[in-house]
């Protein structure tokens, strides 16, 4: 199913604004918002476009599907209830796991207990859309609690007795292999190193239960996305896709950009793996396929990112608006300073443009 908007403008400078959230700090709408703000001001005309990779934003992204917003009650990542929201539109839907067992559920890294946080209530929530009749359901992966190898969701499947037919895309943004993954992502859930071994090997334990019930997730890409809930999922029957991807043709992305005479985009930081399943490094590539120029608004930019050999060629520059306005700044206002930056970069360019 793609959906696609054809962008409507009485200006003859047309801009693509196509941003990823930035994380912590503005959703990738609250963001397209403040950068179409900005071209408006510069005398563009902006076509709106939010963005995900399968992480942060993927369910309100996906509002494009239209259909209604949903919710269940399920296992949060500590064992105790919470009220999950997901997106049915006729027999499709979106599933976000963060809102099931995500780490700000846990209250962040924090407050999460790495070792017992658990996938279940995401394997809860697919189950949910299933039962009011989803034959495909979309399952963004980022955010997550949890490094349990998906073993809390694939038991809540189990228990229901499968999915039931139905189809399940797993969407995430990395390529981490399923044994990697306590040791790419355990800190960032809180682990301590001596909790990261212990996941680690705990990992290896169900790598090897999974592949007895005849799923091998060696050399899997993605398969230790959310701390492996992405594996989990393939041994239930789902299938790992690329999230950038999937998000990119639901929304019509490649229309748009060639409807456009150049293209914003942007995140909250702006560093080398950027270029690898991420929102901003996917449509510089799309843009530069189309011939179309690219320019990054980011809250940071590290000093690796546009040196790294993986940077599309088509990119134009990069914003750093932590350097423009200031790290507070840019972090509690990124829409406003987004705004302000869009408005600085489009005027300055617009002979550029002018006439194509």
């Amino acid at each position: 199913m793609e959906i696609a908007r054809d962008p409507s403008s009485s200006s003859r400078l047309k801009v693509l604004v196509a941003p990823d959230a930035f994380k912590g700090t503005a959703t990738a709408a609250e963001v397209a918002a403040g950068m179409s703000q900005g071209a408006a001001r510069a005398g563009w005309g902006a076509d709106p476009c939010p963005l995900s990779d399968g992480g942060e934003g993927f369910l309100d992204v996906l509002g494009v599907l239209g259909g209604d917003l949903e919710s269940e009650v399920v296992t949060g990542p500590l064992g105790t209830p919470v009220d999950a929201v997901w997106r049915l539109a006729g027999d499709l839907a979106v599933v976000e796991s963060a809102r099931a067992s995500g780490l700000v559920l846990a209250g962040g890294a924090e407050g999460n207990d790495p070792v017992a946080a658990t996938s279940r209530g995401t394997g809860e929530l697919i189950l949910a859309a299933v039962a009011r009749g989803a034959t495909q359901v979309l399952v963004g992966v980022g955010g997550s609690a949890t490094t349990d190898g998906g073993i809390g969701a694939l038991s809540a499947i189990d228990e229901a007795g499968g999915l039931g037919g139905a189809e399940v895309l797993v969407a995430c943004d990395v390529t981490v292999g399923f044994s990697e993954a306590a040791r790419i992502f355990g800190p960032q859930k809180g682990a301590n190193n001596e909790q990261t071994e212990l996941l680690d090997s705990r990992l290896r334990e169900l790598a090897e239960i999974y592949r007895r019930r005849g799923v091998d997730l060696t050399g899997v890409e993605g398969s230790g996305a959310a701390g492996g809930l992405a594996g989990g999922l393939v041994v239930a029957g789902a299938r790992i896709v690329s999230g950038f991807d999937l998000v990119a043709r639901l929304v019509g992305l490649d229309a748009r950009i060639g409807a456009a005479s150049l293209v914003l985009t942007g995140e909250g930081r702006l560093d080398a793996t950027s270029w690898s399943g991420k929102v901003v490094g996917g449509v510089a590539r799309r843009a530069a396929d189309a011939g179309k120029s690219v320019i990054a608004i980011a809250g940071q930019v590290a000093e690796d990112a546009l040196s790294d050999p993986r940077c599309p060629a088509g990119l134009r520059g990069a914003v750093d608006m932590s350097v423009l306005f200031g790290l507070d700044r840019a972090r509690q206002d990124a829409p406003g300073c987004a705004a302000v930056a869009s408005r600085m970069m489009l005027k300055s360019r617009a002979g550029e443009f002018r006439g194509l």
